[in-house]
Parts: C-alpha cells; structure tokens; sequence
C-alpha cells in the first residue's frame, strides 16, 4: 500500500460526495477510490473512514455493500429520515445523530454513523463537513490509528461540542426577548415566543435521544468499541447531560416570558377598561342630569333667552363631571 501522508482536504475546497481514508499497518494515511473498497475491507491490517456527502442514493448504496452492511442498515441510511438511534448488528453499529446550526433559526442535519472493527462510514447532507471537525484538524492519520471507534469519539465530540455556541445563541434571544416583553408587549414578540419554543422543541427531539446513546456506548458489551476508550464517550455523555439540562431551563424561560407576556397583556386590557368605566360615569352622569331636564330649550340658551337656573344646573353638571374626574384620576381608573 503506497503511503502519501495525506491530510484531509479543508472545507473550502469542493470534496468529492464520497472520499475514502485508509491507514494500513505501516500507520501511513492515503486516499483511496471507492473501487478499492472491496479489497481494503479484506485487508485485517487496514482501518478505513468513509465519508458520503451529499452522495447519491445508488453511491451510497454501492459503499453499503462493499463495506457488506446489513441490508436494514443500508435501506435506513439511503432512505434518511431518522429520528436519533443506536442498533447493533452483529460487530456492526448504526448510529443517528443530528448537528445543529444556528442562521436565524437553528436548523438540523442528519448524520448516519455506521461503525464496523476496521472501518467507519459517516453519511450526511453537504451542510457539515465531517473533515472539518476540530480533533481531525489536528490530524486524521494520528486519529485513526487509534482505531475506528476513537474516530468515531472524534466525530461525535465535535457533534455535541457544536451544540453549545447554539444554544449559548438561543440564550442570549432569550434574554432579548424578555426585555422586549417588558418594554412592550407586541405582537412580533409573541410570534418570535412561539418560533423559539418550537426550535427549542425541535432541538429536544433530535438531541435528547443522543444520552441513550452514548449511554449503550459506555457500557461493555460493545465489541467495536475499545474498552480503553470507553472514557471518552463517557465525557461526551456528560456534555450531552448538560445539554438536556440548560434545554429544559430555556424551555421553562420561554414559557415563563410567555407568562409574563400574557399578564402584561391582560394588565393592559384591565388598564383600558377602567379607563373606559370612568369615562362612561362621567358620560353616563352627564347624559343622566340632561335627560331630567331635558334640552328643549337649548335654542333659547344659545339666544341668551334662557333662565338662568339653566346655566346653574349646565355649571353644576360641569362640576360634578370635574368632580367625578379627579376622583377616577387619583384611583387611576382613568
């Protein structure tokens, strides 16, 4: 196997939509051709990284039966659409997970991780570049000669590592928005309330599945996984704890400015009917006092012919309603 120490290329250049990596006993990192697959696989000394981005289906398939997957595994991985899982076949260990991102709202992508003894095959869209994560920037060739499990470690850890900067985001719209609510109470800040705890909803499903998973793979009973290894997916389990637990306390924010929003908005309808009420005894003891005494003189009154017990009674109102006014003014009712 001739050896070019080749790293992986960097996420501005334009990858192919399927790139093999395989390191050979000598420890040495080349690249390789799809069609070289069959005889790396059969290869004990060779441990392979298969990545698929943005592959076509009958590419992704042609990978699957050269790395000889189940059957089940390769139909779920071409068909995409999975919530976040781990099943094992045999030594064979398929693995969902989601990485998030954050551009206006957070979106995800879904990632298939199939890990076998000797190889490791990662299948997602073009939006996350597996070769780009921060522990293979460091090298993969000393990643991979660790063994395709701590490849695998590598990968998942730059997964959940990218979770935080999103939810640090999310936080920090959180708190805006709270000021917001306590600075007025508009009909964008509910719209944007709601657009936040469905994006908070979407993340708990795509990332709370994830705990289990990385619980199975802390346990012994994996073959493919190095028992010297085992450490470091317990730390990502940690962080993956630490995730679910500051969801849950945005969740429970968002819902408590909801809350407050929802108090503002009836305090302010309170507001307004008070408001309304003294305006209407004022009305209503205005009109009152009118209709006893009616206004058919009122032609006579603008003539300068009228008594002058209209105008006491005309001053009188005025008086009361001033009267009645600073009296709802002090209770605040107006």
């Amino acid at each position: 196997m001739a050896a070019t120490n080749q790293e992986p290329p960097s996420p501005s250049d334009a990858p192919p939509p399927i790139r093999v990596w395989a390191c050979g006993g000598d420890g040495l990192l080349r690249t390789a051709g799809v069609d070289e697959l069959g005889a790396l696989v059969a290869d004990p000394s060779v441990r392979l990284w298969v990545d698929c981005s943005s592959a076509p289906a009958d590419g992704v398939a042609s990978v699957a039966a050269a790395l000889g997957l189940h059957p089940l595994i390769a139909e779920d991985i071409v068909e995409r659409n999975q919530r976040a899982k781990i099943e094992t076949f045999d030594a064979v260990v398929h693995i969902v997970l989601f990485f998030l991102r954050h551009q206006g709202e957070v979106t995800t992508t879904e990632i298939d991780i199939v890990l076998g003894r000797r190889f490791l095959l990662t299948v997602h869209d073009s939006d996350w570049d597996a070769a780009a994560s921060a522990p293979l920037r460091l090298g993969l060739e000393a990643v991979l000669k660790r063994g395709t499990d701590y490849l695998l470690w590598a990968l998942s850890d730059a997964i959940v590592d990218a979770y935080f900067p999103v939810l640090d985001r999310l936080a920090d719209e959180i708190d805006q928005l709270q000021d917001d609510v306590m600075a007025s109470a508009s009909e964008w800040t509910l719209q944007r309330l709601f657009t936040l705890k469905r994006e908070l909803l979407n993340i708990r499903r795509a990332v709370s599945p994830a705990r289990e998973i990385f619980n199975q793979l802390t346990n012994r009973e994996l073959g493919a996984i190095d028992a010297a290894h085992i450490v470091y997916f317990r730390d990502v389990y940690d962080h993956l704890i630490r995730v679910s637990d500051e969801l849950d306390n945005y969740r429970e924010l968002v819902a408590g400015t909801l809350d407050i929003y929802l108090s503002i908005v009836n305090n302010n309808l309170s507001q307004i009917m008070k408001r309304l009420t003294g305006v209407t005894v004022i009305l209503a003891g205005i009109g009152a006092i009118a209709g006893i005494f009616g206004m058919s003189e009122a032609g006579a009154a603008f003539s300068g012919g009228e008594a002058a017990g209209f105008w006491l009674v005309a001053l009188g109102t005025v008086a009361i309603a001033v009267g009645a006014g600073l009296v709802l003014r002090r209770i605040d009712w107006i």
